[in-house]
């Protein structure tokens, strides 16, 4: 679909988004919060981690995203005995003796990695590559995945037994990580009811491919005043203790901040906040907005925030103000 101009891709773009929100909400039952995570997630042309206890819906909203969006969809099991190939895919000798690629799950659209700390690291490195680059490599040829390309992980908390936590470095690939919680009383009396009954919904499509890409485009596009971005660049600059920018209590309770690819996404996810609320360029209160599920998994404590209970999002919260 063509528009005229920015600003009429803009006003449709609200559009579509409201109609897509609608559309998930006849099967996700609150979790409002997290469905407006992932989806700026995928109009930034990002990637999000979920983190939370299982029966939490996880698999069941990244279904629903991808049925009202039309697109492809790959559920991944991680396990402690999964390997690259499985995930990429493997070659094959065919019946006329000639090597086949085999494409492996990865080759779709969305991507739900569930448990993805309960695979060893060899194979987190294979998805989160394709994540980096968008192709994988088999046999020594580069196969592009499809466009759009989302990856949705899950995340059970890390004290539970038989897994392997995400290194830092390799969290950084994730734009966002999401903490979810148990519903509210009223929204699990209505999950319960629905889904002990014969209640069924069909959801339409809302957006396709070709308007996916044309919106995480125009996202791009969006005009961003000055202040704005110095203010997003200086937040992540803040979490880097012994820096200029450092204050007081990031030198005492933090070991490592945030690197530039925070800033580039605060950038990207105040510009997509804003587009979805009707602006037309992004302010501070959208670099706010977006800011926590940002930077959490980006800022290590040290072992005096440990031991004095000090939360990443309670710092984060400080440098905000």
């Amino acid at each position: 679909m063509k528009y005229k101009n920015d600003v009429e891709a803009l006003d449709a773009f609200v559009v579509k988004y409201k109609d897509l929100r609608n559309e998930i909400k006849k099967v996700i039952i609150g979790q409002d919060e997290v469905v407006k995570d992932v989806l700026i997630s995928i109009f930034s042309r990002g990637h999000c981690l979920l983190v939370g206890v299982p029966g939490l819906a996880k698999t069941l909203l990244v279904n629903t995203i991808s049925d009202a969006l039309g697109l492809s969809y790959s559920r991944i099991q991680f396990t402690p005995d999964l390997m690259p190939s499985d995930i990429i895919g493997t070659e094959i000798l065919d019946e006329s003796r000639q090597f086949k690629f085999i494409k492996g799950p990865l080759f779709a659209n969305i991507i739900l990695a569930d448990e993805i700390n309960r695979t060893p690291p060899k194979t987190q490195a294979a998805l989160l590559e394709a994540m980096q680059e968008r192709a994988v490599t088999a046999a020594g040829v580069r196969y592009e995945l499809a466009k759009p390309f989302f990856v949705l992980a899950t995340q059970n908390p890390i004290e539970q037994e038989g897994t392997y936590p995400l290194p830092e470095a390799q969290l950084d690939r994730f734009m966002f990580n999401v903490w979810l919680d148990y519903p509210s009383y009223e929204d699990e009396l209505t999950v319960v009811k629905n889904t002990t009954s014969n209640y069924s919904t069909k959801l339409n499509k809302i957006l396709d491919a070709e308007e996916i890409t044309l919106f995480q485009d125009l996202v791009r596009r969006i005009p961003i005043a000055d202040n704005v971005l110095e203010y997003a660049v200086k937040l992540a600059s803040k979490t880097r203790p012994n820096t200029s920018h450092a204050t007081p209590d990031v030198n005492k309770f933090l070991s490592w901040g945030a690197g530039p690819r925070a800033s580039q996404f605060l950038v990207l996810g105040a510009k997509c906040n804003a587009a979805i609320h009707g602006k037309y360029s992004p302010d501070i209160e959208d670099v706010k907005a977006v800011a926590p599920a940002i930077l959490r998994h980006r800022i290590v404590r040290n072992y005096k925030a440990e031991a004095e209970g000090v939360s990443v999002d309670g710092i984060v919260k400080e440098l905000m103000i």
